[in-house]
């Protein structure tokens, strides 16, 4: 090979190995901004499964529509449920919790749980009595004094279920009404076919409310302190 044909040859090679390296910049700056895409893609997509998972069997986030349960929870209100708190254990009384409204499962209700399985409870003139107690439940939520529906009621819980009713007692669509609605709305044919509606069964219980966040924070998980 001549001098020539070399100094041809090296100028060749030289200006491919600049070539070259002008061009692993640009493939190396656009490798980062796909990995960089799709890193922030898998973030989202973590953080939308969690959300998912959280919202689906952790908590519930409900805004309460009507003042059923006032003045404990005001219309318009948000609050955070746990559906944890009746995996190992069945609500208690005084609790407020969120459940399927018997008549319509598509509902979601919120309400006081009262009466608990196999009890029998008793309304008397604006108190309740359980399973013949001649003390009536202290109720210190009540908005007022109850003057609706107040009185002659007694329901024999099932044993795999729960007597709810609202704190806003003159006010509050509860167990005292389920019955009469699932009969005129023909859910149920007659008045003892009815009388299964007026419970809530523990697998119908969503979760039980936690605290309100909206409306001004209040622990809901207290609002109730019974002495018998």
């Amino acid at each position: 090979m001549t001098e020539e044909e070399k100094k041809l040859s090296q100028e060749t090679t030289n200006e491919e190995n600049e070539g070259n390296q002008t061009l692993r910049p640009n493939v190396e700056e656009k490798t980062n901004w796909m990995k960089e895409i799709i890193e922030w893609f898998m973030m989202v997509i973590i953080i939308l499964a969690a959300v998912w998972f959280l919202t689906h069997f952790i908590i519930v986030n409900a805004r309460i529509p009507s003042g059923s349960m006032e003045n404990t929870i005001m219309t318009g209100d948000r609050l955070i449920g746990t559906r944890f708190s009746y995996w190992f254990k069945g609500p208690q009384r005084g609790d407020i919790a969120l459940f399927h409204w018997p008549v319509d499962p598509d509902t979601i209700y919120i309400k006081r749980v009262i009466g608990l399985p196999g009890e029998t409870v008793e309304i008397k003139q604006g108190k309740i009595y359980i399973n013949g107690s001649d003390k009536p439940l202290k109720e210190d939520y009540l908005k007022e004094t109850w003057v609706e529906e107040n009185d002659g009621f007694t329901f024999h819980v099932p044993k795999d279920s729960y007597l709810m009713l609202g704190d806003n007692r003159n006010n509050s669509q509860d167990s005292r009404y389920w019955a009469d609605v699932a009969l005129e709305d023909g859910v149920a044919k007659n008045a003892k076919e009815a009388e299964k509606y007026t419970y809530v069964k523990k697998d119908a219980f969503i979760g039980k409310a936690w605290f309100r966040y909206v409306g001004g924070f209040k622990n809901l998980t207290n609002t109730a302190h019974y002495s018998n």
